[in-house]
């Protein structure tokens, strides 16, 4: 990804989409599962489409925009607006008002983005433009889209969304639903399913699991990444890399799944890179996704948020100082975690504790959208060329997230790529150790050379 790339952006003036025929108007409860603090916060996603001589003298702005209108008539609950009501509780306010849309031109084609599309991506505050006033929680649109046409006759649709509203699941279901009826479909093949009271705490709400993701740390050491001088780079994960670190473990921990080692891995390069005091805790939260934890399942059309914040917590003396396979087993038993109690016992927490943020203190947050299937939403054009979130590090607190987003390299090979975003010192020290394990020399890091050749993207 060539980062220096610059273009330039012509908007049209933001406008509003509304629903294309009447919707209720009513006043719908997130769940206590939506509404903690941890997900009030906006979530950029970016899908690349190519040219397709198919479409040729179509346009996708058109296209999209119609095919917005008429989505919305099924998932009426985005043109809505978030309210604030007793002990915090979100809820829709189903008003009709639209979700924000964005019509614009890029002078630029997707060739020029380079062989490997992947985040941080150039000049994505012009690909997906925050309008001044959209980017709170409440009162404010659900979902802003923009689609930009690029030079080749390709095109970039961007989106943010309100966390609160959906997880990746549900927003993959409402994106392919809109691309459904942007190909011609008059309804999605897979209906929305409100339902959030499925989610909800138990009456009285009562705490049964152990919840470490929840608790008020403070920060007395001012170890919150800072937002200033941050460096965002993405890494490649392809069979090589991923069979180069299996090979650390001990034959018996060899088999467990590639998002387990690699999340090993990258928390303990990551927690080396910040040199935490010996002493002091350090937290692994691996985003489990819940739907099928739940007997009976969760209805087909679900698209509310159903995940967990599972946490491995250990001393940064004992993650740095013990083999790979020390975290592997922390890693694998915060997973086991999540059942379907575990999640009512989140909902009651909710209730109880005032809708707590995740602990952030020295916290890295992981998640895998391998499955999410981003990349399979179609408008006509066939699949993206990347679909997925936008960058790394997002949130409330930037810096502490990582997405596991699929790709296939210039060479052709399957694999992953996992946007990190860090304090450029430690990013320079993260470089270095990853290096030092992806060459089997995990206990003796490297003190300098260049940087490696699996690092892909840089800003």
């Amino acid at each position: 990804m060539a980062q220096s790339l610059l273009f330039t952006v012509k908007r049209s003036a933001p406008e509003f989409v509304r629903p294309s025929k009447p919707t209720p108007h009513e006043i719908k409860l997130l769940s206590d599962i939506d509404d903690q603090e941890g997900l009030r916060f906006q979530i950029p996603v970016i899908q690349f489409y190519k040219y397709d001589p198919n479409m040729a003298g179509k346009d996708p702005v058109d296209i999209i925009r119609k095919a917005s209108a008429k989505t919305l008539v099924f998932y009426y609950p985005f043109a809505g607006r978030l309210r604030e009501g007793p002990g915090r509780k979100l809820m829709v306010d189903c008003t009709g008002e639209g979700v924000l849309f964005i019509e614009a031109d890029a002078d630029v084609s997707l060739k020029e983005f380079g062989d490997a599309l992947q985040p941080p991506f150039p000049c994505l505050d012009e690909l997906l433009f925050d309008v001044p006033g959209s980017s709170e929680v409440l009162n404010c649109p659900l979902l802003v889209i923009q689609v930009t046409r690029l030079k080749c006759g390709g095109f970039i649709f961007a989106l943010r969304l309100n966390h609160t509203m959906s997880d990746a699941a549900g927003l993959v279901q409402f994106m392919s639903a809109l691309g459904e009826i942007s190909c011609g479909m008059n309804e999605p093949s897979i209906l929305p399913v409100w339902h959030r009271e499925l989610l909800n705490s138990r009456d009285p709400p009562r705490v049964t699991c152990t919840h470490r993701e929840y608790e008020q740390v403070p920060d007395t050491k001012g170890t919150i990444i800072p937002l200033d001088d941050m460096a965002h780079r993405s890494f490649f994960f392809g069979p090589t890399e991923v069979a180069k670190i299996r090979a650390l473990l001990p034959p018996h921990q060899q088999k467990q799944s590639n998002f387990e080692i690699l999340t090993a891995c990258l928390w303990r390069c990551r927690t080396i890179a910040l040199q935490p005091d010996t002493d002091e805790e350090v937290r692994i939260i691996c985003i489990v996704n819940a739907r099928g934890k739940f007997n009976p399942p969760l209805p087909n059309g679900y698209y509310g948020n159903a995940f967990a914040f599972p946490v491995a917590v250990t001393t940064a003396g004992k993650l740095m100082e013990n083999p790979l396979g020390y975290a592997l087993e922390l890693v694998k038993k915060a997973k086991s975690d999540v059942t379907q109690e575990y999640m009512h016992s989140v909902a009651d927490l909710m209730v109880i504790k005032g809708r707590p943020h995740f602990t952030v203190v020295r916290s890295y947050l992981v998640f895998d959208v391998t499955r999410a299937g981003f990349g399979d939403v179609e408008f006509g054009w066939g699949k993206a060329v990347y679909g997925g979130p936008a960058k790394g590090g997002v949130g409330a607190i930037p810096g502490v997230a990582s997405f596991y987003i699929p790709f296939k390299n210039a060479k052709g090979e399957e694999g992953l790529v996992i946007p990190l975003c860090l304090p450029a010192q430690a990013m320079e020290k993260f470089v270095k150790e990853l290096d030092s394990v992806l060459k089997n020399n995990i206990n003796q890091p490297t003190i300098g050379g260049p940087k490696p050749s699996f690092i892909i993207s840089s800003l």
